[in-house]
């Protein structure tokens, strides 16, 4: 029997079984210990200290106790504490971003997506380089800065060398006044020598869904292909970091396998990465399953509410404060809404999940990894967030300036990145303004610009994010940045 070690290197010990099963025994024996409840509520909660805000985060035991209690009185103030550590290291910034579909050519045999093999309703497709370009310009006269690639697993299709073009195309299209400055990576498991050559194309996030913790659910819901192996899939983010890659983002797709064992295995995951690499997850993704060609979430019977999905992201903002947490277009605008009060940090906005879909007028089905819920335009979006208090970012610096890894969580951790990703956020914003935003979105958005420049605490950077916005607004000059 694998033995519980958050530091070992082997999945079955750092995501270990026997302590998931004990952790959810723990919470259930506990949802009503008040005393305990309350401790671990007082723990959760942001500090202020001489050398800024401080949050210590909560143990996968911990923060379990809290997603097992019903309590509405509990509920609701593990609300408002996630809400507090969001504003106190995030603020009410939002980070924008789009998902880019290069291939939906696999391998492999997952049960719940439509690009399992065996799936002959949707037509193949990879784009060529040339497709490529034309997907980045039409994100680009969206307004978009930040693209997270997708593909399938194809090693015939879909080979690493594929990949590294493809982030390389995507980099040197510079169409207007559009850039793509940030490149995330969603790909499959691959090698310690794959994940260096990623780090050289210079990628920002290497992210990587676990699916499920649960072993004996994985190998059924991955029956055949490479993703069967689940000891490989599970220990791919230590390859990723032992190949230089600062920044990783976890995830599960809540629905496959009963949420709470997810949950602590989730948590389990951030707390091994720290133990071992000294540096959490950079983002954790809250996928939910939705229906998409060949696929029935109903014939999934571990679906949650819109309301337990709430509390498992509130009680992740508690468990992991310093870390983005993303929602994606897969949920409605009212689920989305809801969630951003509740810590999320990043969204994606005007999404397409199909290959090729962003230069077609009308949005193509028939190639869709999953239903879009949330439909709007990227000027919708950015309108909505602002009409909510919500400050739209498209800001890419921290990435392109080294502040990564384990410097950005250090920055984080004592409060101090709100020094530079706040200015940079209005003078993003106001790129996104200038460049693509309705009349409407404009007046809302310098109005908002105006009342959050007298937010920046130190005289000397407020001067300089005004006169760059001014600048801004003058001129075709773009990319400030602190």
């Amino acid at each position: 029997m694998a033995i519980y070690d958050p530091k070992s290197l082997k999945a079955e010990e750092f995501i270990n079984n026997e302590e998931i099963l004990a952790t959810l025994e723990y919470a259930e024996a506990n949802k009503n210990n008040m005393e305990l409840i309350n401790s671990i509520l007082e723990k959760a909660r942001p500090k202020k200290t001489a050398e800024g805000t401080t949050c210590s985060g909560l143990t996968h035991r911990e923060a379990s106790v809290l997603l097992a209690c019903d309590d509405p009185d509990v509920i609701e103030r593990i609300y408002k504490i996630a809400e507090e550590i969001k504003l106190a290291f995030y603020g009410n910034r939002i980070v924008m971003f789009a998902p880019l579909y290069l291939s939906n050519y696999c391998v492999n045999g997952c049960v719940y997506c439509p690009y399992h093999l065996k799936n002959k309703t949707i037509p193949r497709k990879k784009l060529t380089q040339e497709e490529v370009k034309k997907e980045v310009i039409a994100l680009q006269d969206m307004g978009h800065k930040r693209l997270a690639i997708e593909a399938g697993e194809d090693p015939k299709n879909n080979p690493i060398e594929y990949i590294l073009e493809c982030i390389k195309t995507i980099y040197s299209v510079n169409h207007k006044n559009g850039a793509i400055r940030r490149v995330n990576v969603n790909i499959a498991a691959t090698t310690v020598e794959n994940y260096r050559k990623l780090k050289d194309a210079g990628i920002g996030t290497y992210i990587l869904f676990q699916e499920t913790y649960h072993k004996e659910s994985y190998l059924q819901l991955h029956p055949t292909g490479p993703k069967h192996d689940y000891n490989y899939h599970t220990e791919a983010m230590d390859r990723a970091m032992e190949g230089g890659i600062d920044d990783v983002g976890l995830g599960v797709l809540f629905g496959l396998e009963l949420y709470k064992y997810e949950f602590a295995g989730l948590l389990m995951h951030a707390e091994h990465l720290e133990a071992v690499h000294g540096v959490g997850p950079h983002t954790i993704s809250v996928p939910r399953i939705k229906k998409a060609a060949d696929i029935d979430p109903t014939a999934f019977d571990n679906s949650i509410s819109d309301d337990i999905f709430a509390k498992i992201t509130a009680c992740i903002r508690l468990a992991v404060p310093y870390t983005g947490i993303i929602i994606s277009t897969r949920e409605s605008e009212a689920v989305r809404g809801k969630l951003l009060n509740l810590g999320v940090s990043q969204i994606s906005g005007a999404s397409r999940t199909s290959v090729g879909g962003y230069s077609e007028k009308i949005r193509p089905t028939d190639t869709e990894q999953f239903d879009v819920s949330d439909q709007r335009t990227l000027d919708e979006v950015v309108r909505w967030l602002m009409e909510n208090d919500h400050l739209p970012s498209f800001c890419t610096a921290c990435y392109r300036e080294g502040r990564t890894g384990d410097r950005f969580m250090s920055l984080c951790k004592t409060g101090q990145i709100v020094n530079c990703c706040f200015p940079n956020a209005l003078m993003t914003l106001s790129e996104f303004l200038e460049d693509y935003a309705s009349e409407e979105t404009k007046k809302i958005g310098y109005a908002m610009i105006e009342r959050e420049l007298k937010k920046i605490p130190k005289e000397k950077v407020r001067k300089i994010a005004e006169d760059n916005i001014e600048q801004i607004k003058q001129s075709n000059r773009r990319d400030f940045r602190f």
